[in-house]
């Protein structure tokens, strides 16, 4: 078992600001610790409006990864598509039969949260509305996303069929930073973009306010109230948050900006453990080796309220033994971490080298070592 230095206390999270009670639904999440700092109704489902963007995005991004979709490819926008998203909510006004890089429609659908550019989009990355919408919700389900469904690639009012939650979206975050950093930070963060030779400005209430800030998506209708899926990084910290259901756009930008700030100034970070370090061992039955060396996949930190002198403790999780063959690189198990006065959270172990099956030497030596005190 891994365990930090014995320190005496015993801590509780540190004081919410006032200005994030605010919001019927908030959660905070530092994805470098895995940990959860803050939850209100994180569970609950509603509609995301415009941050269904975010879904579309990372479609988008994975079809660029594997080489299906190319950024520079011009896209004819089809007659009828401009003559239908026309004027419906925030727009770039596409001109039937104007000729734009795909790369301007994703900045559009991201920073000027258009429409018109995520509906043509869609079309010419997938040939259709309904396979762009098959592909979120599988991407979707491929995220462990249960409780989340998408029925509109903008998120333009569909009855209520598009629903999400604050946990989900973070799951949803967290693959876009993480599975194309690069994409990520091309396109997301910026407040502005200039199109037709003005400035089209994003409605992130972070963008260009809050240090660190580099994302994701807002999200507002009358019936939904003001959403918004934020992400900043200071100092090696990844703070993801989700605010939903904000009365009003003051209200959100106060509860981001509070959330924001009190997760990365009323807890502490520190290193917990790195990339490839040996925590513990996992038995392995039928295998060439009777055990294999557990690992994590990435750094992970440990964050703490601001001055904790609290003992964290440390054990590890996993149904066995495994059964061979195992493969390097294998999430096995997990590293449970507890830190008084706050719920545990568990960071992915996987496994540190490859086991065969065991032949009739192995079975023959694992079974003389079994006997051995």
């Amino acid at each position: 078992m891994l365990a930090l230095p014995a320190r005496a206390g015993d801590p509780a999270g540190p004081p919410i600001p006032a200005s994030v009670r605010s919001a019927p639904i908030a959660l905070l999440v530092d994805l470098s610790a895995g940990q959860t700092l803050y939850a209100h109704q994180a569970e609950r489902r509603f509609r995301p409006a415009s941050m269904t963007k975010a879904m579309s995005a990372l479609v988008a991004f994975d079809l660029i990864k594997i080489g299906k979709l190319d950024e520079e490819a011009i896209v004819v926008v089809d007659p009828g598509l401009a003559a239908q998203w026309a004027g419906k909510g925030t727009t770039l006004s596409l001109r039937a039969g104007e000729r734009l890089p795909v790369k301007r429609l994703i900045e559009g659908m991201i920073t000027a949260s258009a429409n018109d550019a995520t509906e043509v989009l869609a079309h010419h990355a997938a040939g259709s509305r309904g396979k762009w919408l098959a592909l979120m919700n599988a991407r979707a389900s491929s995220l462990s996303m249960t409780d989340s469904t998408f029925a509109s690639p903008s998120g333009w009012p569909d009855g209520g069929k598009t629903q999400v939650t604050a946990r989900d979206m973070v799951r949803l975050a967290r693959a876009l930073i993480e599975d194309h950093p690069e994409l990520y930070r091309r396109y997301f963060g910026h407040p502005v973009m200039t199109w037709r030779g003005t400035q089209l400005a994003s409605r992130n209430p972070l963008a260009g306010r809050f240090k660190g800030a580099d994302g994701i998506k807002t999200g507002h209708t009358s019936e939904v109230g003001y959403n918004f899926l934020g992400a900043a990084v200071r100092d090696g910290r990844r703070l993801v948050l989700v605010i939903g259901g904000a009365p009003s756009e003051a209200t959100r930008a106060a509860a981001a900006q509070g959330l924001a700030e009190w997760g990365f100034t009323a807890w502490d970070s520190r290193q917990l453990v790195r990339k490839g370090q040996v925590v513990g061992r996992a038995l392995v039955q039928d295998g060439s080796a009777p055990a294999v060396d557990l690992v994590p996949l990435r750094d992970w930190r440990l964050t703490v309220p601001h001055g904790s002198t609290a003992r964290v403790t440390t054990r590890i999780v996993y149904r066995g033994p495994l059964g061979a063959p195992i493969e390097a690189g294998q999430v096995v198990a997990g590293l449970e971490v507890t830190v008084p006065g706050l719920p545990p959270h568990d960071i992915p172990l996987a496994t540190g080298q490859r086991v065969t099956r065991a032949g009739p030497f192995d079975r023959m030596v694992n079974g003389l070592l079994g006997l051995l005190p």
